[in-house]
């Protein structure tokens, strides 16, 4: 049994500082929302944003992560989704700084007050009509209901001068989103191409793109060495959420 699956119940996943129930969610606890809570940038974060929450994982982590002046927000469409992670931030140490809305992340937009220096989203990215369980999964899963073009406008409307828009892909997806975003006017400042381990090419990656342009700083991680124990990169990122770390 590896120490994820150790901390796995059939609704939900214990954290060191959480407990993130998602058996309402079409999506739920998995390795790319994790490595982009632990990955994105938060050192000059001011207020967060996360976009399509899901169970609220990522807002969690990035609470977490964070100082107690840091607002957190979190939009989900999904009606079941969007009241489990209000119960999960409800739940958490962070209650008071989390605020989860039920919303069309389109609609919201343009409602928002707020404009935010970091805001992250674990987006759709199967084209309509790929096989899913459940019209929920198939909703949360594709690009639908809200394509790249669409998330990118939205994030160009709310992110700081200064601010950072992070994303977590497979690499042909994030591949796509780039060029997308560098037609936009975004400017790529952090990649991290994730690969299984150092057999295989990479299969996701991780983007920070910001307004304006600045240093470019890319690297390569693999989750799992050759002896299939999780590899010193990825539990340096990950120690301060799993357990037994």
């Amino acid at each position: 049994m590896t120490q994820q699956k150790a901390v796995l119940r059939s609704d939900g996943f214990t954290f060191k500082q959480f407990f993130v129930a998602h058996d309402r969610c079409a999506m739920k606890v998995g390795t790319d929302g994790v490595l982009l809570g632990a990955w994105a940038p938060v050192a000059d974060a001011k207020r967060v944003l996360d976009i399509g929450t899901g169970s609220g994982l990522i807002a969690l982590m990035l609470a977490q992560r964070t100082g107690e002046s840091v607002a957190v927000d979190a939009v989900e469409l999904d009606e079941q989704a969007a009241v489990q992670a209000q119960e999960n931030a409800a739940a958490s140490p962070w209650a008071s700084r989390i605020s989860v809305y039920r919303d069309d992340i389109r609609h919201w937009t343009q409602r928002c007050e707020h404009r935010y220096s970091l805001i992250v989203s674990n987006p759709p990215y199967f084209t309509p009509g790929s096989d899913c369980a459940t019209p929920a999964r198939a909703s949360a899963r594709s690009t639908t209901d809200l394509t790249h073009d669409m998330l990118l406008n939205c994030a160009e409307s709310l992110i700081t001068e200064d601010g950072y828009f992070c994303v977590v892909l497979p690499t042909t997806a994030g591949d796509r989103l780039l060029t997308l975003a560098l037609q936009h006017g975004w400017h790529l400042r952090f990649r991290t191409d994730i690969a299984d381990n150092d057999r295989r090419p990479p299969n996701r990656v991780l983007l920070a793109l910001s307004p304006h342009p600045g240093e470019e700083f890319l690297d390569r991680m693999t989750i799992r060495g050759p002896d299939q124990r999780y590899s010193e990169a990825h539990c340096s990122l990950t120690r301060d959420f799993y357990l037994f770390r």
